[in-house]
Formats: C-alpha cells, structure tokens, sequence
C-alpha cells in the first residue's frame, strides 16, 4: 500500500532513463468515456423513474463528455520537433531552451511555448517562441538582446 499521493509510472521522470515523452492528450478521452457512462445511467434513471432532475444531470454530463472527447488533441509535435521549430523560428544558435505545453481557446488546442538562449556563452540573445503542436505553425516569436547580468558568476556580461 502506497503512503500517500504517488505520481502515474508514466509521470515519473525520476524512474525513467532515456529522453522523456510528454503524455498523449487524447488520455482526456478516458475521462470522456467515464463521464458518458455516468451520464448514459442518469439519463436511462430519469426517463424511466420521471425524475427532471437527473435527466438534466444526464444531459449536462453527457454535454461535459463531449467537451472532453473533443479536446483531446493527438499531439502532432512532440517537445523535440518543437524545439527544432522554434530554434528555426528565431534565427540564431539555440544553446539552453526549456519547453512548456499550454492550451489556447475553448476547446484547449495546445501549443508549445519554448523559451531559448543562445549557444555562446554567456547568452546574448533569448527568444520565446510559440508553436501549435497540432500542425506546427509557429504562432510567434519574439527576439530580444539577454538583459541578464553574468557578471555575478564570473562572466562577462553581453
């Protein structure tokens, strides 16, 4: 028996060895299904006792399992084809870069923000760049000079 709150295996980066893969959102749609189901017995309890309110319960859960079943987008991208689409994207060497997956809009399409410094040392230049992970259009980009101080650590600033 586990002692409190573990993480899925497939979360788990400490147990892993390789590159990691972000998790598949079409998962969402398991939820989707438990929630049909729920809604699906809601509905046959209302229409067979006559009770309006679990059949608007019904109604409501089955609505919500639609939202889930169609926000559950295939990621076409993962974070490696988006940081190779981002490092195109703001024209200079990429050294470190850090990537983080963020939905945009009502139906949660996702989007890769990955943020890039460039690869002399230290950076002089970062960049952020935004990229649909559904078809991989790049929906911004922005490059600036690094105002970052390295002075601190023994660098000599840009």
């Amino acid at each position: 028996m586990a002692n409190g709150d573990e993480l899925p295996k497939d979360l788990d980066v400490t147990a892993y060895v390789g590159p990691y893969l972000f998790p598949d959102l079409k998962r969402r749609r398991i939820a989707g299904l438990v929630v049909a189901a729920v809604a699906l017995i809601g509905l046959i309890g209302g229409v067979s006792s006559g009770n309006d309110g679990l059949l608007v319960a019904g109604i409501l859960l089955a609505l919500i399992a639609a939202y889930h079943w169609r926000a559950s987008w295939h990621l076409e991208l993962d974070q490696t084809e988006a940081l190779a689409a981002a490092s195109r994207a703001v024209g200079f060497p990429v050294g470190h870069a850090s990537a983080q997956l963020g939905w945009r809009g009502l139906l949660s399409r996702p989007s890769w923000r990955i943020l890039l410094y460039s690869a002399d040392s230290p950076p002089t230049q970062r960049g952020l760049a935004e990229i649909d992970a559904i078809d991989g259009t790049i929906l911004g980009q922005y490059v600036e000079d690094n105002p970052e101080d390295w002075s601190q650590y023994g660098l000599e600033s840009p």
